[in-house]
């Protein structure tokens, strides 16, 4: 049975977002599949509920999930207790809380609909049983820009710092912006590694 990859996209997007990588993936033997789920009118945790449903299902297989920014952060809501055998990787997702997400929240906490206090609190330290990977972005070209910026390496959306959760197994660091991470052909190939690895490089 070929293994199955779930991708989930960000905030604000759909599942067009991670159809490059889906392609590439299924071009490799994996059975990739992208997800939509409503970012906004649901929220990240009960998105989190609807894909730990959706992977029971597939419990006898090898079910690996990579998300985007804000699917990052479902996908390790999804995953951190009981989960099938596979693989987690996060492209620029803010999985210590989001420095933007608060700047914003202040003006126009609507944006981010009922994902607004996961993207601001963020996650505890990563205890599950699934290895996770992490991939962020430094090029400093995004929505930060217009919030009053962000401290450190950062991919214009989220700090590279938002991105070390303790617990997670690699981290690496690209240049790409927080939009440009599911095209970058860099992401795409350490993703591809970690998935049958469980490391980024080689």
């Amino acid at each position: 049975m070929r293994e199955r990859v779930l991708l989930l996209h960000g905030i604000w997007m759909r599942g067009f977002m991670m159809a490059r990588l889906a392609k590439h993936l299924a071009g490799l033997g994996y059975q990739a599949e992208t997800i939509d789920y409503p970012s906004l009118s649901k929220g990240a945790d009960a998105c989190a509920d609807d894909l730990r449903a959706r992977l029971a299902r597939h419990r006898d297989e090898t079910v690996h999930v990579i998300g985007h920014s804000l699917g990052g952060l479902v996908a390790l809501l999804a995953t951190r207790d009981d989960a099938p055998r596979g693989r987690t990787v996060c492209l620029g997702s803010p999985l210590t809380g989001s420095a933007a997400a608060k700047s914003l929240s202040g003006f126009a906490p609507w944006m981010m609909g009922q994902s607004k206090d996961r993207l601001m609190l963020g996650l505890d330290a990563w205890n599950g049983a699934r290895e996770v990977g992490v991939i962020a972005g430094r090029v400093p070209f995004g929505m930060a820009l217009f919030l009053g910026g962000l401290n450190g390496d950062n991919d214009g959306t989220v700090a590279v710092a938002e991105t070390r959760l303790p617990g997670i197994r690699d981290h690496a660091v690209i240049s790409a912006t927080h939009t440009g991470l599911p095209f970058s052909d860099e992401a795409i190939a350490m993703t591809t590694n970690f998935l049958r690895e469980g490391r980024f490089s080689a």
